[in-house]
Parts: structure tokens; sequence; C-alpha cells
């Protein structure tokens, strides 16, 4: 069985299909790269899977669950982890404590706790504060540990929304975008550190990403889709080189005409 299977997908916003009868299928382990060009729906899929949007008709199972109908929470619960385009960050704490806040998916105390700083008993546990140590560890951030995390640099803050996606021991991670805005340095060590995640930690990923070259050294398969609709699936090469990839990102002589 296939860790997660997106049968038919659509997503209609009035007379606009973003998402239009998409088959998707991830299996345990893998690193998936979706990618297509701006508008393609790439995003819009991965909030249909997470639960962010509710899918106008099609069906979504994962492990054996169909979560088609399930809130965005009951689906981390299960193991769905997201990292928005966006840093989606507590500014005013730490770092530590933003992957605290991360954790309570696996612990016995609720989210509010992390927004109201009453955080003590979380802090107590040491079985919890090793496990965030590792995950700053594995991003990169160890040295940062206590700095707000506001203070933090574009690329490292990336980072650290990566080590709070984490805290929560998702089975799949939805990375959106993760290099967006990163220079070459920031680009490498952002490879790096999905690699390991997924060598390590054996967490399957799928990652939307507009850098192609990126996408080429990171995933084994990539899935492209263009106005809404799956255009070709197969190996990221394989997928670069195909005509019909070609002139959705390029065009035709007769567009340009």
């Amino acid at each position: 069985m296939s860790l997660l299977e997106a049968s038919q997908v659509c997503k209609n916003f009035g007379g606009l299909a973003a998402v239009n009868k998409v088959d998707l299928v991830v299996e345990e382990g893998e690193i998936v790269g979706l990618i297509g060009p701006n508008g393609a729906g790439k995003s819009t899929l991965l909030n249909l899977i997470d639960g962010t949007l509710r899918v106008s008709s099609g069906r979504i199972v994962f492990r054996g669950h169909d979560i088609t109908r399930y809130s965005p929470h009951r689906r981390a619960r299960l193991g769905i982890a997201r990292v928005f385009q966006k840093n989606a960050l507590f500014r005013s704490m730490t770092v530590l404590e933003n992957v605290l806040a991360g954790s309570y998916l696996r612990t016995d105390h609720g989210p509010l706790a992390a927004l109201t700083r009453t955080l003590d008993k979380v802090r107590k546990d040491p079985g919890l504060l090793d496990r965030c140590h590792e995950l700053l560890e594995l991003v990169g951030l160890t040295d940062r540990t206590h700095e707000l995390c506001v203070n933090l640099p574009h690329g490292s803050q990336r980072e650290l929304c990566v080590a709070v996606a984490l805290a929560s021991n998702p089975t799949l991670l939805l990375l959106d975008e993760p290099l967006t805005g990163m220079n070459a340095e920031e680009t490498a060590s952002m490879i790096r550190i999905i690699k390991e995640i997924n060598r390590t930690r054996g967490t399957t990923v799928l990652v939307v990403e507009h850098n192609v070259r990126a996408v080429l050294g990171l995933c084994a398969r990539a899935v492209v889709l263009n106005y809404g609709q799956k255009l070709v699936e197969g190996s990221p090469r394989e997928c670069v080189t195909d005509p019909a990839v070609i002139e959705a990102y390029l065009g035709t002589d007769a567009d340009v005409a």
C-alpha cells in the first residue's frame, strides 16, 4: 500500500479549476518533486493534502485512512507536516521555544501552552528537550538555540521552519518552495538537510519547488502540473526534457508571434 494516494482530485474556485482530476501516488521513503509553471496548482494540491483546503471532488488516502474530509489537525496527528512558503514562526519566541511549540502533537501539552509561554513542564521533559536539540543540530542551528527567531537571517528561518515541522515526528513532510529567497550557499545547505532528513529519519518528502536545477539533484521522481492537470511524471531528467514540459514553461513559437 502506498503512503499517499490522491485519486481524481479536483479543486474549483468558482469557474476556475485550480486542480483538475489529478492522480498522485507517493511511496514511503521517497522524495518526490512537484514542479510546474506559476499558477499550475502545485501549492493548491499541497493545501488539499494537508487539509488547508477541502477538495471539490476526488479522494485522498494516507496510510490506509481516507482523509478526504479530515481536518488539518487530524491529518497532522496521522503524520502529515507542512512547511509553508512564508516562514510560519512565533517571532517573539526563541529558536528552541519554536521547536518545542511544534512538538505539542507528540506530548500531553496543548498548543495553548506554547502560545502563552507556560512551557515549564515541557522544558523539564529531558527526552523532549533532547529530541528538540537533535532537530536543531540536524538543521545546523545548535549555536542559535536561545536567539529570538526574528533575529535569524532568512535562510536560517527556513531551516527552523523545517525543524518545527519535524518536531511532530511526521511520516510525510510537505515542503512548499523551501528554497525561496535563498542564495546559493543557503540552497545547498537546505538540499543537504532534506536529503539527511530522508536518509536518517526515513521521512517521506513531497516538495514543491521552482528551482528545477535543485529538484534534479534532490528527487528521484517528479510530477509536473500545468493548468491544474498532471502533465508528465517520471525521473526529473525525463520530466524537464519532455517536449510538453518545455512548451509549458517556455511556450511555443505561436505564443510569441
